[in-house]
């Protein structure tokens, strides 16, 4: 799994109004996973028919450790990123297009899903 810090945009361009939904959305991880921090990297197993695939197992590093673990369904995608600006003192900009591609891929993957709002 590619992180926040690590990985350029692989897909097609997204637009602006995509993008500011993303940010303002809340996100929740997926209920059927099992997820353990191991050596300062959280591995997140699906479980698939009550037993864990072991052939889709992903590996998250410090940053996206940090985002995962903002994944309870009260922190918007914003949030997010600037949390990552904070806590790695990078650029906010470039801290909110590279969870914008985090949480696609984390999406893409069905490891999270969006919070409708109230």
């Amino acid at each position: 799994m590619t992180t926040p810090s690590d990985s350029p945009s692989a897909g097609a361009p997204r637009g602006s109004t995509d993008n500011e939904e993303l940010l303002a959305a809340r996100y929740t991880a997926s209920a059927d996973l099992v997820t353990r921090k191991v050596a300062g990297e959280t591995l997140i197993v699906p479980i698939r028919g009550q037993v864990g695939d072991l052939e889709a197992i992903f590996t998250l590093n410090e940053v996206g450790s940090l985002i995962w673990s903002l994944l309870d369904g009260r922190h918007t995608g914003a949030e997010m990123a600037a949390a990552v600006a904070d806590e790695y003192d990078v650029d906010p900009a470039a801290a909110r297009a590279d969870t914008l591609e985090f949480l696609r891929g984390l999406a893409e993957a069905g490891l999270i899903r969006p919070i409708e709002s109230e």
